[in-house]
């Protein structure tokens, strides 16, 4: 198994204090961080905006289960994706 590797980074949390960090890297993520580096990114900067976009797609990921569970429980929307779908099976050609 190879060796990981040990970097330090720092991050600004909003209410303006600094903290150290160390993140033990894999073979995988250290190639992500040299992959994203090589655009011309500090590794700081790199580190931190995978965090911010990891996050956000987390979020998303959240919004979209909530919006399909509240078009689930609506029962209009239901009543009107079935017509729907009745419709097109309706106007659909044979064989």
């Amino acid at each position: 198994m190879p060796a990981a590797v040990a970097i330090c980074i720092t991050i600004c949390h909003t209410d303006g204090v600094t903290k150290a960090i160390s993140v033990r890297l894999d073979e995988e993520a250290e190639r992500a961080l040299h992959t994203l580096e090589s655009t011309g990114m500090t590794r700081s900067e790199a580190i931190r905006s995978s965090l911010l976009a990891s996050a956000a797609r987390l979020r998303h990921g959240h919004d979209l289960a909530a919006e399909a569970a509240a078009l689930e429980a609506d029962e209009t929307d239901r009543a009107e994706m079935l017509a729907v779908a009745e419709l097109m099976e309706s106007l659909r050609a044979p064989g």
